[in-house]
């Protein structure tokens, strides 16, 4: 039986045609799905009972379900979510004042064994399916909008903007304007983010049509700017998705050589960084507006000197790109320690002075560990 979450729009429309239905019948479905989240066949009023009842024999919507549910002191949100009886993810919601960001998973666990991550000491089981992957983005906008529709009644139109006291996901106040994407019949994630459980780029084609779907005008109708997809540098698969997605790019980089890289990145033994940054110039090439966003987290004494300062700069010279400091997160048996504020500074103002646009990420949700490098869910270790 085939699963719906499973179909981009073109499957989609490739299923419907296979049941002698016109492929419009593809659009219908995925608003009903996607936009209004009904997955009941019976409750698609614009379909024919007939083929409603051929759905029923002939498809299934499965979807994985909530099983916690964890609120941070700043309004980030953590669910872990059963996928089977052995495997589970997490997810997480960051809500700001113009729009809320969803951090999606992409496999159970991760194998690339990157040192100072959570995730990769949980080992790997599997990729998840393109159903699997979009059912976060289902799930966490279903969760979100119900509780926003429980809200009392207010005495102002229902366009008001939600007062944060009453609502758990909102992390501050606002103006109209600010929480304009918080407000009752509106979505409510604008973002989504591929930084969750695993490396996307090793579940390549299921990680595609999941974007396909998110970038859809029929189901979730999000810019291209507004998912990003986070990757170690998978180079063959990174020269690939420019043939298929002009999305975010987000390059894990956390390193300014090889020799440092291949202690903290193993992947780097395989794809080095000459190859990496050479990938990237082939991913801006006739993309005037293009810009790329590298990662760095800040390890004490490992990698935040003003010498690793330099290098970067020297490594990155002449691609238009946005670097993101990120102030390690604890999680147990790691040796690893966060580098100090002050020392972040230091390294932020050389890279400043260098010219590149540089942001100090701030930490959101680590009293819960959904903080980047945190997640780690329920995972039977296939490699173990």
């Amino acid at each position: 039986m085939v699963n719906l979450l499973d179909l981009d729009q073109e499957l989609l429309t490739s299923f419907f045609v296979s049941l002698g239905e016109k492929p419009f019948r593809a659009t219908q479905v995925l608003k009903w799905i996607h936009q209004l989240g009904i997955v009941d066949f019976d409750a698609m009023t614009n379909l024919s009972k007939a083929l409603r009842q051929r759905l029923k024999e002939n498809a299934c919507i499965s979807m994985p379900q909530i099983v916690m549910s964890q609120t941070s002191l700043d309004g980030t949100r953590k669910w872990l979510v059963q996928l089977d009886s052995n495997n589970s993810i997490e997810m997480v919601f960051i809500p700001e004042d113009d729009r809320g960001t969803l951090c999606v998973s992409s496999q159970v666990g991760c194998a690339l064994n990157c040192r100072f991550c959570a995730t990769a000491q949980q080992g790997f089981n599997r990729n998840l399916t393109t159903g699997e992957i979009i059912a976060q983005l289902w799930l966490a906008e279903q969760t979100l909008q119900a509780e926003i529709a429980s809200l009392p009644p207010s005495s102002k139109e229902e366009t008001q903007p939600i007062n944060s006291s009453q609502t758990p996901f909102l992390s501050n106040g606002g103006t109209k304007e600010e929480n304009s994407s918080l407000q009752k019949g509106k979505q409510v994630i604008r973002n989504v983010v591929f930084m969750g459980m695993g490396e996307p780029l090793t579940n390549f084609n299921n990680v595609c049509k999941a974007m396909n779907l998110m970038l859809n005008d029929f189901a979730y109708g999000l810019s291209k700017r507004r998912v990003s997809l986070s990757t170690v540098g998978i180079v063959p698969a990174l020269l690939r998705l420019k043939e298929q997605s002009s999305v975010n790019i987000a390059i894990s980089l956390h390193a300014p050589n090889d020799t440092l890289r291949d202690q903290l990145l193993p992947i780097n033994k395989k794809y080095p960084l000459r190859e990496l940054i050479a990938a990237c110039h082939t991913l801006i090439k006739g993309e005037k507006h293009r810009q790329i966003t590298f990662e760095y987290v800040m390890l004490k004494e490992i990698n935040d000197s003003p010498a690793h300062a330099k290098a970067l700069v020297k490594l990155l010279r002449g691609l238009p790109a946005k670097i993101n400091l990120i102030p390690f997160n604890i999680f147990p048996q790691t040796d690893y320690q966060c580098a100090t504020p002050e020392t972040i500074e230091r390294f932020r103002d050389i890279l400043l002075a260098a010219g590149f646009v540089t942001i100090t990420r701030k930490n959101r949700g680590d009293d819960i560990d959904a903080a980047c490098g945190q997640l780690a869910g329920k995972v039977l270790d296939k490699k173990r």
